[in-house]
């Protein structure tokens, strides 16, 4: 038979337990409250971790992140850009709401359960929200990255007192639709804050046709070349030209020209004439032997009998005057070439009227460098695109196809 004695004992020990029981649940309680009201262990924001702190610390930590200076690496250069300068701006708000809706979402007596066993929560990771201003960015790369650490390509110089170029370097220019993309990855990564930006490399540019004409009249010079030189030259693709003048290493005015003998470069317009007045008529096979030996061979005699299927009299004058209605006021052939031929007529132009230099040009044909160089030009841009100052002075005799026959010949 039990003791009656021992009741009480029993009775209060169980009490007693029950009171521990509910004293260690209620401070239980109050300890996962308190762990709730913190982010729960093992949680990232935007990759940063903010498991056991509370939203505003979260907050705080997040921001430190991604409002430090990105490092970037631009060949030799290093650029520290703060975020803000290129428009990145996180989207707190909408981060933080997440991560408490992570918080507080779930079931308090299971996360109640979960604390007792001490069991670690599933792992919560909230994505970066962020929104970045592009065109401050790629505003920021052209006018601090590209305009201020890009290379240019540096053309090969004449050497002075030489008549060789040095060679010229590579340039170097940021790809910026490239860097846009590597730098928004960093921006939005929250450890890999240095970015090495790509970018390429351009070929060492062409002489300048600054640099070219420097070079010619240092040949000139020193090559002890006592008389008087006329250059002209045009890119007949930019249309970039040289034109100086020289007379015992002094430069001449080119306004107006110099005038020379044009000898046998006076030939180009006499075959220009022909075309003039037979138009893309056929050309039998005398003719074309004649071209040949005229051009070719610069033979004289040919020469007379071009001029002579262009007027018997007058042909040298016709071959002026074309040359004048096409522009080349100070080309001329006042007679023809066979000797004791006579004068036709005397010319005067602007070239040979020049005081201040004097060439003792040939009174029966004269040119100037500007002069041929235009009339070539005039002749391949009819040949090659129909276009030119021959074709709209004479629209209905010179065509593409005539011009073509003549720089083939």
């Amino acid at each position: 038979m039990r003791n009656r004695s021992s009741i009480p004992i029993l009775r209060g020990i169980s009490i007693a337990i029950l009171s521990i029981a509910l004293v260690l649940t209620v401070v239980a309680l109050i300890g996962y409250s308190r762990q709730r009201n913190n982010y729960p262990r093992g949680m990232t924001i935007a990759g940063v971790v903010v498991g056991g702190v509370d939203p505003q610390i979260a907050s705080e930590r997040v921001l430190q992140v991604y409002s430090s200076p990105i490092e970037v690496q631009y060949g030799e250069a290093i650029i520290h850009i703060d975020p803000s300068v290129v428009g990145f701006e996180p989207d707190m708000d909408s981060m933080i709401a997440a991560a408490d809706l992570e918080r507080t979402g779930g079931s308090f007596w299971g996360g109640f359960w979960n604390y007792l066993w001490n069991r670690d929560p599933d792992q919560v990771e909230v994505p970066l929200s962020a929104t970045i201003a592009e065109d401050r960015l790629r505003a920021y790369l052209q006018n601090e990255i590209s305009a201020r650490y890009d290379e240019p390509p540096t053309p090969a110089q004449p050497v002075p007192g030489s008549t060789t170029f040095s060679p010229g370097a590579p340039g170097r220019v940021l790809d910026i639709d490239r860097a846009l993309r590597l730098i928004e990855d960093t921006l939005r990564s929250p450890n890999n804050r240095i970015v090495v930006l790509s970018y390429s490399q351009s070929t060492a540019a062409r002489p300048s046709m600054e640099n070219l004409q420097i070079l010619l009249k240092q040949l000139i010079t020193t090559s002890d070349f006592d008389g008087i030189i006329g250059l002209y030259m045009l890119d007949l693709q930019t249309g970039q030209e040289i034109h100086f003048a020289l007379d015992q290493g002094q430069e001449l005015s080119v306004q107006p020209d110099v005038s020379f003998t044009a000898a046998s470069t006076i030939k180009i317009p006499i075959l220009v004439s022909y075309y003039i007045k037979n138009g893309s008529a056929p050309i039998d096979e005398q003719t074309q032997a004649l071209i040949g030996e005229m051009i070719r061979k610069s033979e004289n005699n040919a020469s007379d009998a071009m001029m002579n299927r262009i007027d018997p009299s007058t042909g040298p004058l016709i071959v002026t005057q074309n040359m004048k209605t096409i522009g080349l006021e100070d080309t001329f052939l006042a007679g023809f070439f066979a000797s004791g031929s006579p004068l036709l007529q005397r010319f005067t132009t602007a070239a040979n009227s020049r005081t201040d230099v004097f060439t003792d040009p040939d009174s029966y044909n004269q040119t100037t460098p500007v002069d041929m160089g235009m009339l070539l030009a005039d002749l391949y841009q009819c040949a090659t695109s129909g276009g030119g100052g021959w074709l709209q002075h004479f629209p209905t005799k010179l065509t593409a196809k005539s011009a073509s026959k003549s720089s083939i010949i």
